[in-house]
């Protein structure tokens, strides 16, 4: 450990001050670790208090080792603790099977079940962090993919392979973290490597979205905007990849098929033409925030946060999250002025 480092980790059994020192260079990245655990940005943020709670007090029993070990420690049990007290969070197309073509979605459901998208800003981890043996870039470790893979694992082999693979602990360290031993850490990790290997895609968004270049992103994404605001049905179909899929959280049901997604765009026209985007990025991806008119005080009110995953030029999903409640989360006003 760094002489600095293990000054303020000695000064911090002592001062509130010193503690805030020690834990803000690691607040950022506890979150994303928070979120991939639990899939929700929401409850990230009360695992990270939990956690800084639990630090807080524990200071004392600190034994002197190092501070970012000892607190992802303190976190990852923060959200398995979480994680048993509630049922997985997923997407639709995890839900149950797609819909038939142009059927009323019925109710949306009211239980917290739905992955939430996570905004970039937060995501606070600078390029080259994880270790050499790391297969996930920290990008790629929050695409939308691959937090949803994430949940579909039991809790302990979700953690297992966070801790292994995105941040990069050894088994050793993950072994102690879990109160387990080396071997059922590598055999977890075998069996989550598996599972989430088969949910991926073979190219990352990161990958695809490097290859674009941010021109040809941008150019997506004004068209994807565009042909929603005008129901341009032929436009969208033409910008749909065969197999795209479309889905709306807090609802259950989604639809596969460019020509069916790209079908509903004159029905959503008369929406889509009156909303105001503002382009953001989310989970490392395109996405799209849109405000609607509020009929009675004119001014513009959250409505839906699209996130566009992408095949080379194309859409291959869209995950509108109709979910008002998580626009202060991208730092969104909570309502705009009337034009």
């Amino acid at each position: 450990m760094a002489t600095r480092e293990r000054e303020l980790v000695d000064a911090a059994r002592g001062g509130e001050e010193a503690f805030r020192g020690i834990v803000e260079g690691h607040r950022a990245e506890l979150h994303a670790h928070c979120y991939r655990m639990l899939g929700s940005v929401h409850d990230a943020e009360d695992a990270l208090q939990e956690t800084l709670l639990r630090a807080w007090r524990g200071m004392a029993s600190f034994d002197g080792g190092h501070p970012r070990a000892w607190l992802y420690r303190i976190a990852t049990n923060v959200c398995l603790d979480a994680i048993a007290k509630r049922s997985r969070r997923v997407l639709p197309v995890d839900y149950g099977p797609p819909s038939a073509p142009k059927v009323d979605p019925g109710q949306p459901l009211v239980e917290s079940v739905w992955v939430e998208p996570y905004p970039d800003e937060r995501v606070g981890l600078a390029d080259g962090y994880a270790v050499p043996e790391a297969r996930y870039e920290q990008r790629e470790a929050v695409e939308l993919a691959f937090v949803a893979a994430l949940q579909l694992l039991p809790a302990r082999q979700r953690a297992v392979l966070i801790l292994r693979e995105v941040l990069g602990f050894s088994a050793r360290e993950v072994s102690e973290s879990l109160e387990t031993t080396v071997a059922s850490v590598n055999s977890a990790l075998q069996r989550a490597r598996k599972t989430v290997d088969e949910r991926l895609p073979e190219r990352s968004q990161q990958m695809t979205l490097r290859a674009l270049g941010d021109r040809q992103v941008r150019d997506v994404v004004e068209r994807y905007v565009s042909a929603w605001a005008s129901g341009d049905v032929e436009t969208l179909a033409a910008m749909l990849a065969e197999d795209a899929v479309f889905s709306m959280p807090p609802w259950k049901s989604w639809w596969r098929g460019g020509e069916t997604i790209a079908g509903f765009a004159k029905e959503a026209a008369e929406f889509c033409a009156t909303a105001r985007p503002i382009r953001v990025r989310a989970n490392g991806q395109p996405a799209v925030a849109y405000y609607s008119p509020d009929a009675d005080t004119g001014r513009w009110l959250p409505a839906a946060i699209d996130v566009l995953t992408l095949e080379g030029s194309r859409v291959k999903e869209i995950t509108a999250f109709v979910m008002p409640e998580l626009f202060p989360a991208f730092g969104l006003a909570p309502e705009l002025e009337p034009d």
